[in-house]
């Protein structure tokens, strides 16, 4: 086993007595140059892709395209080579990077971004990339941003960042054993996009009638929600003492969230209502966005407040709720939504359910809508098995890159 020494004023860890620690800027050829700002101009395919740092995902792949001009007249020497690496330098999106990918086309970056190209005799860009990616680097990048006020790095601080640097060839087997883990991320993630896109297919033509399953060849017919829908409301004896576990509606479509859980004591306004599974909720304040689910087996029996209006299938022989529940994620159900509410600026529309219950929507027989629900059902449970899978992928990622970039797991090199 090799010897291994603590650097305690920094990293608080250990790494291998044969690894260098440098400084970013000792590491690199280009030694932190700002982007320049752009004009909004008509797009057009004749300009260079302008980068900015909102345009990088969270596995740090480059996925907006913007086509703008430049105010600099020599832009080119703004374009993005390979091996460079693009760090933010103020605002919540601080210390988040881009490593440039030559697939990605020409691109310029952004004036908030700050570029740096390391020495390859030195330090290999792959090995930059991830060591930005752990947590000793996003610990050093709270402590130097929050000097100020306004969250932020200049290109200075950026270059006095310390990196552990183990030799080149171990550079390059981290690199290739991280960047198999990258490709089974990505690719799980493409698989994703590819199953979301049969998912809003299948749901834009089974539930507006487009497409029939077969077996079913009876004409839909149209019902208001007024006689589709009936509002529950259920009270319950108040007990100051009794812990309330009170549940919200995120907006888009986004589902039921536990938003907190106070004693009675602690409630001000005592206007709470019980919510049942199969209930479906709209949010008065925030339906203009999305904000309507179905509750599920897991927030049986928590509170909402008065701010919601819950209904349940005014007859089941007519609808089944979860169909319903999957239809309110169209475009269309947003819209009716929308005329049924009054107000001048959309943050601060009043929904009119009153409104909204004499408008229409045309329905199946119920078997038919419970056989869409069945396809839709098993559509987005595989959708979720694959993002468990890809969070599980970047857990493991994160594991390996916090023993492999400090040298407390070595790897044979060949």
């Amino acid at each position: 086993m090799k010897e291994e020494v603590t650097i305690k004023a920094f990293y608080n860890t250990t790494i291998p007595t044969d690894w260098e620690i440098k400084k970013l800027i000792d590491c690199c050829l280009i030694k932190g140059e700002y982007g320049i700002n752009a004009a909004a101009v008509e797009y057009s395919y004749e300009l260079p892709t302008y980068i900015r740092i909102t345009d990088i995902d969270d596995d740090g792949n480059y996925s907006v395209i913007k086509k703008v001009s430049v105010n600099d007249d020599d832009s080119s020497n703004f374009i993005l080579k390979k091996g460079d690496l693009v760090f933010a330098r103020t605002g919540a999106t601080v210390g988040k990077t881009y490593l440039y990918a030559e697939g990605d086309g020409e691109l310029v970056f952004a004036g908030f971004l700050i570029r740096f190209r390391p020495n390859e005799k030195k330090l290999l860009p792959q090995h930059l990339k991830y060591f930005t990616d752990t947590k000793i680097y996003w610990d050093w990048v709270k402590t130097v941003s929050m000097r100020s006020g306004q969250p932020g790095i200049n290109a200075e601080e950026y270059g006095s960042l310390k990196i552990p640097l183990p030799p080149l060839p171990e550079q390059k087997a981290i690199a290739h054993a991280l960047g198999i883990m990258d490709t089974a991320i990505t690719t799980t993630n493409q698989l994703i996009a590819q199953k979301e896109l049969r998912k809003k297919w299948l749901m834009q033509n089974l539930l507006t009638g487009k497409k029939r399953l077969k077996g079913f060849t009876g004409e839909w017919e149209k019902f208001t929600y007024e006689k589709l829908l009936k509002v529950v409301k259920r009270g319950f004896e108040w007990n100051e003492n009794e812990l309330y576990k009170l549940i919200s509606v995120r907006r888009r479509s986004g589902g039921i969230f536990f938003r907190d859980a106070l004693y009675g004591h602690q409630i001000l306004v005592k206007n709470l209502r019980t919510a049942n599974e199969g209930d479906f909720l709209f949010s008065k304040m925030q339906i203009l966005h999305g904000a309507s689910a179905l509750v599920t087996k897991e927030f049986a029996g928590a509170k909402i407040s008065g701010s919601y209006i819950a209904v349940v299938a005014h007859d089941k022989k007519h609808l089944n709720m979860e169909f319903f529940n999957w239809y309110s994620r169209m475009k269309y159900f947003y819209h009716q939504t929308y005329i049924s509410s009054y107000g001048v600026h959309i943050e601060k529309m009043t929904f009119d359910f009153d409104t909204f219950l004499q408008l229409e929507m045309k329905l199946p027989s119920t078997e038919e809508q419970t056989a869409i629900v069945r396809i839709i059902n098993a559509a987005d449970k595989e959708i979720q098995l694959l993002k468990t899978k890809t969070e599980k992928l970047r857990l493991q990622k994160k594991g390996m890159m916090q023993v492999l970039l400090t040298g407390k797991k070595r790897l044979k090199i060949n």
